[in-house]
Order: C-alpha cells, then structure tokens, then sequence
C-alpha cells in the first residue's frame, strides 16, 4: 500500500473524534466547533502561505513539498472535524427544546410523526423504528418540533410494523432519551400507532417491492424462506429468533446486513448495462448513482448502508473525474462525509463494524493472503484471507456486545462464500419483478437454494462441539482480543527481513500457544471435568447466571428447567456443565427479562414448554420462537400435573379464570415437584406476598417440603406465613452479585433463618445443588460460605 493512500486516514480519523465528542458532550459542542474552525483558518492560511513561497522559490526541495502536503491535510482535517461538531451544535437548538418538554412522569401525549427508519423487533419482541417528530400534544398544548424519535410499540402483534414515509399519531408516553442517542424521545405506543397518512411516490414503491418479496417467499421451506429478504434487501423480519441467534454465532449476520459488496453489485450491473448500450461515462456514471440511490431507498438507509452508499458515490466521482482513487481513501472520504452528514453515527456500533470490516478487506486481506500461500493453495488462500480479516478486525468490537468468540467463523464464512452474491443478485431480481408474480415466483424459488445453505451452514457450525468460546467482558475482553489478533496476523503475515519480524513472529506463536493451551484447558474442564465437578446424584440444581432464575430438576434421566435466566451464553454455559443437550419440561413462570430472557439457549431443545398468562403480544412471541422450533407449548394453571421421569409435577398457581392475579410476577406458575428421587419442592416463580398469601388460603399445598425456591430472588414482598407453613428444610435463593435490587434483603433471610430453613443462595455460593436420601436431603455448593 502506497503512503498517499492513507493522507486521508487522519482526515476522517479526526472528524470521526470530533463528531463522537460533541455527540457525547453536546454542552461542549458549540465551543468546540469554533475553536476548531478557528484552527482551520490558522491552518488554511499557513497552507496557502507556505504554496505561495513554494511557487515563488525555484526548485523547492522534495521535503518541503511534503510539508505543503502535511498542512494540507492538517487543514482539511481540522476543517471536517468542525463541520461535524457544528452539525451537533445546529441541531441544538431543536434538540434542546423538545428535551425539556413536560413528558416525564408517564403523561399521556400524542406525537404525530414520519418514519424514516425499518421496523425492528427488540429483544423484548416490541417493534422499534426512527421517525422524525413535527408535533407534540400534551393535553391541549401543541408543540412544534422537527427532532428524531424512537417509537416503539408492543401492541403490533406479529404485523411488520408501518412504511418509511407514513405519516404516524402516536399515542401513550415519552421519555428523553440518553443525549449520545440520535433520538431525542423514546415514545412508547401504550395506544397504538394510526397511520394518518400513507407512503407514497417512490418509498411506497420500494416498500411495496420489499413486501411483495416477503409474501413471495411464503410456503418455501423454512428457515431458507426467511432468509431470502434479509440477503437481498437486508429484511430480517422473517428470520426466525433460533436461525438468528445461529447466524449470530457463526458470524453469519453481516450477510443480512446491506453492505458494500451489495452496492458494488448494484452499481457493477446497473455501469455494465449501461456501458453495453454505448453509453458515455457520464451516462455509465449517472445510471450507476441512480441505481445506488433507488437500492438505498430499498433496504432503507441503515449504518452499513450509508457508508457503502457513500464509498460508492464516491467512486462513481472519481470514475466521472477521471481519477481512480484507491480503496482507503475512498473509505476515509466516505466516513468524513457521514460523521459531517449524521454526527451520531460516530457512537453506531453498526457504523463502526461496518467501517472495521471494510478496512481490514482493504488492507489486511491482501497481505494474510501472500502469507498463506506458503502454506495453502493460492485460491484457497485468498479465500481464507476475507473472513479471517473481517474476523480478527470486528472481534474486539462484538465481545463489547457478546462476550464469545465463534470459533468456526472463518470456516462458515469461506462455505457460505459463494452462495452469498448468487442468493443477493437473484433475490433483488426478484424483489424487482414483483409486478410479474410468475417471475418473481420463479426466481424466488431458485434464491431458496443458496439461502438454505447459508441456513444450514450457520445452523451446522453452531451444533459443533465448542463453537462459542467464552471470553472476557467488556474494555478488558476487547483488549485481549485484539492483542491475540494481532498475534494472529504477524505469525499468517509475510516475514521481511529485519530482524524484529522474525522475533516478533516467534513471540506471537508463543502466545498463542499459551492461549489456545488455556482455553484448551478450559473448554476440557468445562465440557469433560465439568461434570466431575458437580454431584453425580443431583435432583435439583440452581444456575449462577446472574439476577435471574434457572432451576434444573432431574428424575431418571429426564430434566425439566424452570426458567431460563436473563441471558442465553449463561444459561447454555450451565447446561454444558451439567451435560444437558434436551430439557424434556421447559417452565415459563413469567415473562420478565430475568426469567425468559435465555430462551434462545434452548430453542430446539425443549420439548414441552409449560407456560404463564400470556398478556402481551411480547409474551405471544417468545412461546411462537419455542413451538417453531418442535416445542409445544401448554397454558399453566393450577391442578394439571404430569410425569417427569418418575417424578410428578403438579401446577397449583395461578387459577384458571383468576380475575385478581392476571399476570407478572403475582400469576407466576407455581409447580409443586416430588417423587422419582426428587425431594418434595415447590418453585414459587416471583411471587408478591398479596398473591402468596392467596396460595396459602387456596389449599393446594402439600406441606412438608424439603425444598422451597424462594419466590422473586429473596425480595421484602414475601408472606412469612406462607414459608413457615410450608416447613421446608431448604431455601433456595436465584440470586445475582451486587445486584441493584438489594436481594435477597435482609429481613427475608431473617425470618427463613426463625423458621428453620438451610439458606442456599447463588451470588455468593454459586452452582446449588440438592440431591434426596433415604434419611435427608443434601446440599452441594460450588463456594462453601
């Protein structure tokens, strides 16, 4: 790579920097950008003076021609981190205003607003999508504003949510968002969202094309049928939660994520078409703009998105111009002109991943490449080359967000790699013969054939024996990330001749010897020795995954999970350990965070999942997740029991019909589990008092029990009458460290402590497990107190 090509390098280094601080810091924004255009002026006139003398003095040495150069990137450079903290600080203003608007405290307003954003589902299965607020009603007062909004609303059901371009009334409550969020308002539809004025002209057009794509690829086999939009348009609103998080894990999802090598292929064909009708470069150039900006209104301007549009533009001008710029630069120019156009997409993770991969592609790739080849097959080198540089550039990014490294990600890379642009070209083919349903038909049909090897690809590489490697949280994780890729990349790289290579290239194979030996150690002692670590005779055991419960009871071989803890990576991290692959009996008890917030952990696994009072369209979709994947799903209610193994379970909270206890935490299942080697237990969920109490009146008890989950992780909200009536000898407490609620509180533990109960409690104890005796129950903990 030439030097010239990276003098742009600082350029949008340095408005990236200026755009993210005035994000973060909007008080500063201000103040900022005129010390900065101050800067650009100082600089700008020390670069034309030092021009000026240049030309005056005859045969100016090399060096100072290089001078001239260094303040002219100094100038430019200072002149677009300006711009960036001046967008910050014009949208002030408008910013400001709506900021302090009177909508906290839950009142009710009306926001009447356009989406400009694709609806997304949540974590929480709610829809979520950006628009662009002109008013706001708080009672009878009416307030201009013209500020970006987040909506989000539960009320959707399995509906794709409303077009780009639709003129929304949003009715129910707002917050102000964190000031480094694009949005201004998180407005929560508590009321529904009505659509007062429909898209029209060309973003009707291009969302009618996006879902006539996605009716087209109904009846084809899932999860390749799903798969088709999120290829070609970057549609994911049909991709299954199981196909997702397996595309996650596999390093997968960048390929439903619209990207460069999409606009690329975009502008190639629509240059080419017009290039074989003998059009003059002009015309190629403005058929290739026009295609990019009709492919942009298609897949909707996201991150990845509008870099790759803007690279591509670029490119298109220095196609007009005569000039081909080189790869880098035209990556820098296309970030500055993002961070000047949109300053918050300096603090977008999307934006960030996007800009890394690309990147590494353009200068990595090519060297790991030539290192390869003194080991591989040239073609088979350049192929290995892609991925691993996107890899070992983006992971220190994603453990930010998921603390794992998948460990086949290269591999499902290189298999999914040419079926990857075949399934993109042929489903926008089909997206744009939507008017021709034969056609489009047609080509849909034979775009399901790369989509489900990508599917299969992802789905083959998760069920591989460690396919997720744990790794470290957050700043320390992204750190010893990169330090390892570095490793990586001397040791693949060519050799040069200086010394230092070649003892830099020994000392990086020596760390990563060190480091595969450990995590080999590891996944051994997790996956092998794990289980030797845990009683052999268990038949309930508590998880340690955090502020959440996930309770296994064991009998003769069948296992049931009484909920699924607050994230997936913990609860799968237990599973292994104890050597669980199928839960026979999956319990829901409720729908919070931090009891069904791990069920991607098990999807496919389960094959029973006994659920709570479905109350949102949020709960309806967490249960739909689960029975796609070969789960059935059954209401909960008191007096249905069944067989686990030899043992019996029996449901005796909540009432079928119950008025009063309706759902959350006070109509959490309650299940009632004995016999086959399993100590009586009962599980009590979250609980309230007010609803304990009302099991106690109930009569369903069957009292004794040996074993008592203490409901909502040892919360204040407890009926000691119940506990003592229900003269358990061990109390179980799901619990995580330091947690913020104060749990379990101290006068909980006090009164369990009077009535006689052994206290066994995750956050300081870790793993809990409970097995049953002729004479007692016993009670193993991963940490003695």
């Amino acid at each position: 790579m030439r030097v010239r090509d990276l003098r742009l390098v600082p350029v949008a280094g340095g408005g990236w920097a200026a755009a993210g601080f005035a994000v973060l810091v909007p008080d500063a924004a201000s103040a900022a950008a005129l010390a900065l255009w101050a800067c650009a002026l100082v600089l700008t006139a020390c670069t034309a003076r030092h021009a000026v003398r240049s030309r005056t003095t005859p045969a100016a040495p090399h060096p100072r021609g290089r001078a001239g150069t260094a303040w002219a990137i100094a100038a430019v450079t200072v002149a677009i981190a300006a711009a960036a903290a001046s967008s910050v600080a014009l949208a002030l203003p408008q910013r400001d205003a709506a900021a302090h608007l009177a909508v906290s405290g839950g009142r009710a307003v009306t926001v009447h607003a356009t989406v400009v954003g694709k609806a997304q589902r949540t974590a929480t299965g709610d829809l979520m999508y950006d628009a662009v607020a002109h008013r706001v009603d708080i009672g009878t007062a009416a307030h201009p504003v013209d500020v970006p909004i987040s909506v989000r609303d539960a009320g959707t059901g399995s509906g794709s949510g409303p077009d780009i371009g639709s003129e929304i009334d949003v009715q129910g409550t707002a917050s102000v968002a964190q000031p480094d969020h694009r949005a201004v308002l998180v407005v929560r539809a508590a009321h529904g969202v009505t659509v007062t004025r429909a898209a029209t002209g060309v973003v009707a057009a291009s969302a009618g094309m996006r879902h006539a794509l996605a009716q087209a690829v109904r009846g084809l086999p899932e999860p390749g049928a799903g798969l088709i939009p999120g290829l070609a348009v970057g549609d994911t609103g049909g991709v299954s939660a199981q196909l997702d998080a397996q595309m996650k894990a596999s390093s997968l999802s960048h390929l439903t994520a619209v990207s460069g090598a999409n606009c690329a292929i975009v502008v190639g064909l629509a240059f080419g078409a017009a290039a074989l009708c003998g059009a003059r470069r002009g015309v190629r150039v403005t058929a290739g703009l026009a295609a990019l900006g009709g492919f942009v209104l298609l897949v909707t301007p996201e991150p990845s998105v509008v870099r790759a549009a803007a690279m591509a533009a670029i490119a298109m001008l220095g196609v007009l111009l005569g000039r081909r710029g080189a790869g880098l630069s035209l990556l820098c120019g296309a970030v500055a002109a993002c961070v000047v156009a949109d300053p918050w997409l300096a603090v977008s993770m999307g934006f960030a991943l996007s800009v890394v991969a690309t990147a590494a592609l353009l200068v990595l790739a090519a060297p790991l490449a030539r290192g390869m080849t003194r080991h591989l097959p040239r073609a088979l080198a350049l192929a290995l080359a892609v991925p691993l540089a996107a890899q070992l550039a983006c992971g220190p990014l994603l453990i930010m967000i998921n603390p794992t490294v998948p460990l086949y990600g290269v591999v499902a890379n290189l298999l999914a790699a040419p079926a990857a642009p075949v399934a993109t070209i042929l489903g926008l083919a089909a997206c744009v013969a939507a008017p021709i349903p034969a056609l489009a038909s047609g080509l849909v049909a034979l775009t399901w054939l790369p989509a489900a090897w990508i599917a299969a690809t992802a789905a083959t590489s998760v069920d591989l024996p460690a396919s997720a490697v744990p790794w470290l949280e957050g700043w320390p994780g992204a750190v010893a990330l990169t330090i390892v890729g570095g490793a990586i990349a001397l040791v693949l790289l060519p050799v040069g001749p200086a010394r230092w290579h070649r003892t830099a290239r020994v000392a990086s194979a020596l760390l990563l010897a060190v480091v595969v030996g450990v995590g080999a150690g590891t996944a051994a002692l997790r996956a092998v020795a794990g289980p030797l670590t845990l009683p052999g005779a268990w038949a309930i055991a508590a998880c340690d995954v955090g502020q959440g419960d996930a309770i296994l009871v064991r009998s003769h071989g069948a296992v049931a999970l009484i909920d699924t803890g607050p994230r997936p990576d913990l609860l799968r991290a237990c599973l292994d350990r104890f050597g669980i692959a199928r839960v026979d009996l999956l319990v829901l008890t409720h729908y919070d965070l931090d009891h069904s917030g791990g069920v991607d952990a098990v999807v496919g696994r389960v094959g029973t999942v006994l659920h709570g009072p479905v109350v949102s369209p949020a709960d309806g979709r967490t249960l739909d997740t689960l029975v796609r994947a070969g789960a059935q799903a059954v209401d909960a209610w008191a007096g249905m029991s069944g067989m686990l193994g030899a043992a019996t379970w029996t449901v005796v909270w909540p009432r079928e019909g119950d008025r009063m206890f309706t759902g959350g935490n006070e109509a959490s299942v309650v299940l009632d589990v004995r016999g086959g080697g399993v100590p009586a237990s009962l599980y009590l969920g979250d609980m309230d008092a007010t609803s304990q109490r009302a099991l106690l009146a109930s009569g369903a008890l069957r009292s004794p029990y040996a074993v008592v989950k203490v409901a909502h992780h040892g919360s204040a909200d407890q009926s000691p009458e119940l506990y003592r009536a229900m003269g358990g000898a061990v109390a179980l407490v799901s619990v995580g460290v330091d947690n913020d609620y104060g749990h379990p509180r101290a006068e909980t533990l006090a009164f369990l402590r009077a009535d006689g109960y052994a206290i066994a409690r995750t956050d300081t104890e870790g793993v809990v497990t409970v097995s049953s005796t002729a004479e007692a129950v016993g009670v193993w903990r991963e940490r003695p107190p």
